[in-house]
């Protein structure tokens, strides 16, 4: 049997690098709510930027989670 080592650490960068990214993307989408609390908190409004930059950030994971369900199950195929 032989392992085709540059596939696997193409894999294994790509994986990492994935789950940086959706991490970070999360993140901020904590952020923009952690914003919008502020604003309600200082001066009773809310944040607009707040709300739309989260919603975009979990749209954002949620649609690399959707992709990574599309590429494991074959019959989405």
């Amino acid at each position: 049997m032989s392992v085709d080592w540059n596939a696997l650490g193409e894999v294994a960068a790509v994986s990492v690098g994935v789950t940086v990214g959706v991490v970070v993307i999360f993140a901020l989408g904590i952020l923009g709510l952690a914003q919008v609390e502020a604003a309600r908190e200082q001066d009773g409004g809310t944040h607009a930027i707040g709300f739309a930059q989260a919603g975009l950030c979990f749209l954002a994971c949620a649609a690399v989670v959707a992709y990574g369900i599309y590429l494991i199950v074959p019959q989405f195929h």
